[in-house]
C-alpha cells in the first residue's frame, strides 16, 4: 500500500477552512476547494514510488489488475476528491459517452486547442459522479416539475418572469423545460440582468425556499444562471447521504464538505453561475429535459460492515466503513485497484497496524494487494467493478 501525497486545488469557490480543519492544519486564508486522489494527469497523487500516474503506466496489469485493464484500459478509471464548497460552483451538466466522443472528435477535427477557453470537450470520456456529504451539504440536482417551477417563479412577483411562468404551465413537460431554459440563457444580457436583480430583491425579502437563490445572486449578480437554478430541485444532504449525477442532469454544488468520486474525465458544459464560456446550442444537445427526483442515496450495509453507495456505472464504486472502538479487523483485499481514505478517527492498515491513517490521509492499494484495516473511525473505499 502506497501512502498518497495529494494536490489541493485553490479554486476561488473553495472554503478556506474546511479541508485544513479536516487535515488538522492551519488555514492560510486562501481557498482550498478540492483535494485530488488518483492518477489524473492534471494533478496525479505522489507515492514513495513516484507519481501514481507513472507507477500505473509502468505496469498497468500489476497495479490495476488484468480485468480492470481489459475493461477500462491501462489507466485508473476514477478520480477521488475531497470537495469543500465555500461558495456555489457553476451550474453544469456532463455528456454521456457517445456525446463526449462525438464532441471531442468534432473539436479535434476543427483544430480547437485543448486549452482554448471555448473548448467544451477535454477528452472523449463521460463524467458520471457521486458526492457523499461529510457535513450538511447543499446542492441543486435535476429539474423540478414544471408546475412547481412555475409556482416558484410566479411567487416572486416579477413581471418579466411571467412569460416563463406561462410557458411552464402551457407546454408538455420536456418542451416547457427546454423552451424556458433556452429563453433564459439566450435572452438579452442587460434585460436578463435587470430581471435577476428584481428576482434577487424578491428572494431576499421572501426568504424561506427562496434563500438559496438570494445567496446565488450574491455570488453571481445579474447572472441568468440564478433564474435557471430555480428550475432545479434544491436538496440538502445530511452527513453520510449522497447524490449520483448521471449524464444530462443539470446540477450545482452550493455549500459543504464531501467526498466526491467520478469517472476520469474533465468534460463540463456550463449553464450559468460562471464567468466561463457557456455554449448554449451544445448544452441543449446534452441536457436531459425531464423532471426528476434528486434521488438521495443512503448506503446499503452488508454483513461484513461495508456500506455501499450503489450506482448504475462500473468506473467507480464508493463505500465506507464506520469502525467502532474495539471492532473487528476487516480484510479489504480485492482483485481491483483501491484508494482508501480516512475522514474521521484513526484507521490502522496492515496485519500489525504498522501504518495509520488520520483524517484526510489516503493510500493506493494495487489490485490483489493484501489489505487489512482496523481502528476507530470512518474509512471510504474507492474501487471499480470489473
Amino acid at each position: 500500500m502506497d501512502l498518497l501525497q495529494n494536490t489541493i486545488r485553490p479554486y476561488a469557490w473553495g472554503s478556506p477552512t474546511a479541508i485544513p480543519h479536516l487535515l488538522g492544519t492551519e488555514p492560510t486564508g486562501e481557498p482550498r476547494a478540492e483535494m485530488w486522489m488518483g492518477a489524473h494527469p492534471g494533478a496525479p497523487s505522489r507515492t514513495p514510488r513516484g507519481s501514481l500516474a507513472d507507477v500505473i503506466a509502468a505496469d498497468p496489469e500489476r497495479e490495476l489488475g488484468a480485468a480492470a485493464v481489459a475493461r477500462f484500459g491501462p489507466r485508473l478509471p476514477f478520480l477521488l476528491k475531497i470537495l469543500a464548497a465555500g461558495a456555489p460552483l457553476s451550474l453544469q451538466v456532463h455528456p454521456d459517452l457517445a456525446q463526449a466522443r462525438q464532441g471531442y472528435d468534432d473539436e479535434e477535427r476543427r483544430g480547437v486547442p485543448l486549452d482554448a477557453p471555448h473548448r467544451n470537450y477535454k477528452d472523449a470520456n463521460h463524467k458520471p459522479e457521486l458526492i457523499c456529504a461529510l457535513t450538511e451539504f447543499d446542492g441543486l440536482c435535476g429539474f423540478r416539475d414544471p408546475v412547481q417551477a412555475a409556482g416558484l417563479l410566479d411567487g416572486l412577483g416579477v413581471d418579466s418572469l411571467k412569460p416563463y411562468v406561462d410557458l411552464l404551465h402551457a407546454q408538455p413537460e420536456d418542451a416547457a423545460l427546454r423552451e424556458v431554459l433556452t429563453a433564459v440563457l439566450s435572452a438579452d444580457r442587460d434585460a436578463m440582468a435587470r430581471t435577476v436583480t428584481e428576482a434577487t430583491t424578491a428572494c431576499t425579502r421572501l426568504g424561506g425556499d427562496y434563500t438559496p437563490y438570494a445567496d446565488l445572486a450574491h455570488h453571481y449578480p445579474g447572472d441568468p444562471g440564478v433564474i435557471a437554478a430555480m428550475l432545479l430541485n434544491h436538496v440538502r444532504l445530511q452527513p453520510g447521504e449522497a447524490l449520483y449525477l448521471g449524464a444530462g442532469i443539470p446540477h450545482a454544488y452550493l455549500n459543504g464538505l464531501g467526498v466526491e468520486i467520478m469517472a476520469n474525465s474533465d468534460n463540463v458544459l456550463r449553464c450559468g453561475l460562471t464567468p466561463k464560456h457557456v455554449d448554449v446550442p451544445e448544452l441543449l444537445r446534452v441536457v436531459r429535459f425531464e423532471p426528476s427526483d434528486p434521488g438521495v442515496l443512503r448506503p446499503e450495509a452488508s454483513p461484513d460492515g461495508e456500506e455501499v453507495y450503489e450506482t448504475p456505472i462500473d468506473e467507480f464504486r464508493l463505500s465506507r466503513y464506520v469502525l467502532p472502538p474495539g471492532g473487528a479487523t476487516h480484510d479489504l483485499t480485492r482483485p481491483t485497484p483501491q484508494i482508501l481514505l480516512c475522514t474521521a478517527g484513526t484507521v490502522r492498515l496492515g496485519d500489525t497496524g504498522e501504518q495509520e491513517l488520520t483524517p484526510g490521509r489516503s493510500v493506493f492499494v494495487p489490485a490483489g494487494e493484501h489489505a487489512e484495516v482496523s481502528g476507530t473511525g470512518t474509512l471510504f473505499r474507492a474501487t471499480v467493478i470489473a
